[in-house]
């Protein structure tokens, strides 16, 4: 299947937003300095968010499990304190942003996969 039709089938099957399979290939891309991270899973996070009462408003999909892990490879311990409190704050403040928009998770990953010349095999998806 042609990437574009396929990346328009994945668009009209679940919109601008991560699936299990699409969230796991782009948590395995993640990196911090000493290599790549050990994805946070689904489950961890739901665990972490129920811990400390924190409920996601306009969470779709797998979009916070993405989240999480960039939060986990890009700010963790840097800007973000290395705590599960700070790490569910982090999470909702991006999922439940008053200015986000649709699929703004998506866009922005869209966006940075596109610029590093990363390959994505959309029909692998659909």
């Amino acid at each position: 299947m042609e990437t574009t039709k396929a990346y328009k089938k994945y668009l009209r099957l679940y919109g601008p937003h991560f699936t299990k399979a699409l969230c796991d290939f782009a948590v395995s891309k993640m990196e911090k300095m000493d290599g790549p991270i050990k994805p946070i899973t689904k489950q961890e996070i739901d665990d972490k968010l129920k811990l400390h009462n924190v409920k996601l408003e306009y969470n779709e999909m797998y979009d916070y499990v993405y989240v999480a892990n960039m939060c986990k490879a890009d700010f963790l311990g840097k800007s973000v304190p290395n705590d599960d409190a700070h790490l569910c704050m982090y999470i909702k403040d991006v999922i439940d942003d008053p200015d986000g928009y649709d699929g703004q998770v998506f866009f922005r990953w869209l966006s940075d996969v596109k610029h590093t010349g990363t390959p994505i095999d959309w029909s692998e998806f659909v």
